[in-house]
């Protein structure tokens, strides 16, 4: 990697943001923002609440004086006030008990009124025409000031909190002109200390609980991110090295990132599988085509050197020739056919098939080839509509191979034997030959690539060693099962089971079918 190429790789990596700062920023922003909205709410009714509750105690004093003093008709004076105020309240301003005697029974003067103006908060005074007090409940005489209308309120910010002041106009029941006016204020000590206790508690719990959160955000998040971080680790480990084994462990967890974990393993696994098909199908072609080309070019050296002139010698080399040329294609074209065996799910992933339909077209054409065998099919116990999920052309094909290889080994009693039927939700398939047999030893091995029982016979009628190979290759891609049992000098017989497709499958993979047709018409 030249010098420009890593001073890239090293600036794009500055720039590199955290997803955990990034998730755990926008969480936090967002839990700060609805805790303070959350926190104004709260603060903003409480003390609209509180501070209804102090202006209705202002105006029940407000209301109560007004009505007391509103018969008299005259400019107000102390000498008419005090008389038009109850006795409880003379004797409450000349420092008499807060109690009422008999004679004041049936005075209107609430108890509540006396209660209100002996309230420290409460300051009281009213005025006359010429601003002149002529009634006060203390030494803290509210002002009076000028104001608009009958009645008016205001809050007022002081050093001890907010002052609640009210002014209301005296008008005469008798002559309907303002005589005077009444001010109330309102210290409102519970509701400073109320106001100011909430805030502090909020500021407390909010800033608490925001920090709780944010913690709790950073360890849902770390808990969501680290995963990912680990998935990309592996990623770029696979992208420098494609043949590197390593994968991601196994996050115990049963969620969307425990699913993509597992995916992403399969993928890798998938790809790992490719690039081992492409390899061994590479040394595969290399290591089988090594004899016959060495046959061909032995041949043709010969023919080169002096076995033109005899034609005897130029009509075999020619046959022996045409002969490896042949097996050559053929064991090509098996090796593609096993290689394709081993990608069923990339390339036929819908398709499904009538099962009796292929058994008996197969056996058919398999008779009509070797006339001198009995290939005899039963399907009694197969119902016609068993569809498997398979394509045609590789149930044929497995078939075909199973049939063939019945048929190279067969000995004297040239039969073969086809039959299936289904058995809760499987399908059978059996294929019988009465041949030779294959050891114990041989069956645990017929499946692998290139294997033949008798290498020299094999070679003779014509096998590479592939069709067994390719057949379990075709039937374990389709989710099926084949395995064999046999005896020397007895025959084998091969038995392949796949999973029977039920009603509601067949019209799932039908419409799968139909959609992607219509994408490729698109196309």
């Amino acid at each position: 990697m030249t010098s420009s190429s890593q001073a890239k790789k090293k600036k794009k990596e500055a720039k590199h943001s955290s997803l955990i700062v990034r998730w755990v920023s926008i969480v936090s922003l967002t839990i700060v923002v609805s805790f303070v909205i959350f926190s104004v709410i709260i603060y903003s009714t409480v003390s609209q609440q509180t501070l209804n509750q102090q202006e209705e105690t202002s105006n029940r004093v407000i209301v109560t004086l007004n009505r007391q003093l509103s018969p008299i008709s005259e400019k107000l004076q102390i000498s008419n006030v005090v008389p038009a105020l109850s006795p409880s309240t003379r004797r409450l301003l000349k420092g008499g008990p807060n109690i009422k005697d008999e004679n004041d029974a049936n005075n209107a003067f609430s108890d509540d009124l006396i209660s209100s103006i002996s309230n420290p908060d409460i300051s009281v005074a009213v005025y006359n025409k010429h601003d002149e007090v002529v009634f006060t409940n203390g030494n803290n005489t509210p002002e009076y000031h000028a104001f608009k209308g009958d009645y008016h309120t205001e809050k007022l910010q002081t050093d001890d909190g907010t002052v609640l002041k009210s002014y209301q106009k005296i008008v005469s029941s008798t002559t309907n002109k303002v005589i005077g006016y009444i001010i109330v204020t309102n210290r409102m000590t519970y509701y400073n200390h109320l106001m100011s206790n909430l805030l502090r508690w909020m500021i407390i719990i909010s800033v608490v609980a925001i920090i709780i959160f944010i913690l709790i955000a950073f360890i849902v998040v770390r808990d969501v991110v680290n995963p990912i971080k680990e998935m990309s680790k592996v990623a770029r480990e696979v992208n420098d090295d494609p043949n590197s084994n390593v994968r991601i462990r196994d996050f115990d967890r049963n969620d969307e990132l425990g699913d993509l974990a597992v995916s992403f393993n399969k993928m890798l696994d998938r790809m790992q599988r490719y690039i081992d098909q492409q390899k061994q199908f590479v040394g595969d072609v290399s290591h089988e085509l090594r004899t016959p080309v060495a046959v061909i070019e032995g041949h043709l050296n010969m023919l080169e050197r002096w076995g033109k002139d005899d034609p005897e010698i130029l009509d075999e080399s020619i046959k022996a020739s045409l002969q490896e040329a042949d097996r050559m294609k053929h064991l090509i074209q098996e090796m593609l056919d096993l290689t394709r065996a081993e990608q069923i799910d990339v390339q036929y992933p819908n398709a499904i098939t009538r099962a009796a339909d292929v058994l008996k077209r197969v056996t058919s054409d398999m008779a009509m080839v070797h006339k001198d065998f009995n290939v005899q099919l039963d399907i009694d116990d197969l119902p016609e509509d068993t569809m498997i999920q398979i394509y045609q052309g590789h149930l044929e094909q497995i078939l075909v191979i199973l049939i063939d290889n019945g048929i190279k080994y067969s000995t004297d009693r040239k039969q073969i034997n086809v039959s299936a039927d289904v058995t809760e939700d499987q399908m059978h398939i059996i294929v019988q030959d009465f041949g030779e047999g294959i050891s114990e030893e041989d069956q645990a091995k017929i499946f692998n690539r290139f294997y033949r029982v008798d290498k020299a016979r094999t070679r003779e009628k014509g096998g590479n060693g592939l069709g067994l190979s390719i057949a379990q290759k075709l039937v374990e891609s389709y989710r099926g099962e084949i395995s064999v049992e046999s005896v020397l000098g007895q025959g084998s017989q091969f038995k392949v089971v796949f999973p029977v497709l039920s009603s509601k499958d067949v019209e799932r993979l039908e419409g799968k079918n139909d959609l992607s047709d219509d994408s490729d018409n698109l196309k």
